[in-house]
């Protein structure tokens, strides 16, 4: 079967902070002919695992690799390694994604309230405003 992984299914696996349904997933990802890992899901996975769990960013990071490495993953690759690039900067996975993605779509820079954000964006060489 060919699956689309909904965010708690992979936190559950990665935190296994229930055994059962830990066991579930896993056996479900085992099974799957492919796995879609769609960015939003991703992003949402970054913020439970640092937010809820109060993982560290390496840590996240880690476990996203993980995941991300199995051949039956489907993923949009280039704005999960932007995501990537960002949480390894110690800032957010889906700040990252979000401004890889903007220009994608043919925007000129990252604008935001988010000052840490800007910052670590201009810190990669990236075009980024802050707004106040």
């Amino acid at each position: 079967m060919k699956l689309t992984a909904d965010t708690n299914l992979l936190v559950r696996v990665l935190t296994e902070d229930d055994e059962r349904q830990a066991t579930t997933a896993r056996a479900a990802l085992a099974a799957a002919e492919l796995v879609a890992v769609t960015l939003p899901t991703l992003c949402e996975l970054s913020w439970v695992l640092r937010r809820g769990y109060k993982h560290a960013p390496a840590r996240v990071a880690g476990a996203i690799r993980q995941r991300l490495a199995s051949g039956t993953v489907a993923v949009d690759r280039a704005a999960a390694e932007a995501g990537l690039a960002l949480l390894d900067a110690g800032g957010d996975f889906a700040d990252g994604a979000i401004a890889f993605e903007g220009r994608r779509l043919g925007a000129d820079a990252f604008i935001s309230f988010d000052a840490r954000a800007v910052e670590r964006l201009r810190a990669r060489g990236e075009a980024a405003q802050l707004l106040s």
